[in-house]
């Protein structure tokens, strides 16, 4: 029995040969799936479709600091609870320094696997397929960064953040 991913990818190949427009978006092949019944959710599925509505609208919630910034107001961490891995969801001025140190370090670890593979994606492209010229990523972001940091940069009359009770915790 095919994995359901396994499935989904026969989806986009039996879409490919039918003749729809390619490259093409998601919601395309999920149209071409419905109208051909060549998907249909079941109650798991269309729970954890809400489910990701969910997470997509809180991950995407954003409060302004006492300095000005625009900082994500929840926080995603894996965590065991009960002998069971549960993804928890919390709000940054609610959630402990022990969960916000485990969702920041798990956030940073996600980048830096999509950095391995953009790396990986860049390699092969130039080894592979992109003969006239080999295209460069740089993987240092601090530039980046620094010039986001200056198009961001508050007015001078913010507040200074006020005495917490938290300590420094270091993620890396």
């Amino acid at each position: 029995m095919p994995s359901f991913h396994e499935q989904m990818l026969h989806i986009v190949d039996e879409y490919r040969a039918a003749g729809q427009p390619w490259p093409s978006t998601s919601r395309q092949l999920a149209a071409f799936a419905l109208e051909r019944g060549l998907y249909e959710p079941h109650q798991g599925r269309l729970l954890s479709i809400v489910a990701d509505e969910f997470s997509r609208a809180m991950r995407e919630q954003y409060i302004k600091d006492p300095q000005g910034r625009s900082v994500r107001a929840k926080h995603v961490a894996r965590l065991v609870v009960e002998g069971e891995q549960k993804r928890l969801w919390d709000s940054i001025d609610t959630a402990g320094p022990e969960f916000m140190q485990a969702a920041l370090q798990q956030c940073r670890h996600q980048i830096v696997g999509d950095c391995k593979q953009l790396k990986t994606d860049t390699d092969s492209d130039n080894e592979n397929w992109n003969s006239a010229t080999d295209i460069q990523i740089s993987f240092n972001f601090e530039a980046d960064l620094e010039e986001l940091e200056l198009a961001e940069t508050p007015t001078a009359s913010s507040a200074p953040l006020p005495p917490s009770s938290r300590s420094p915790v270091a993620v890396s």
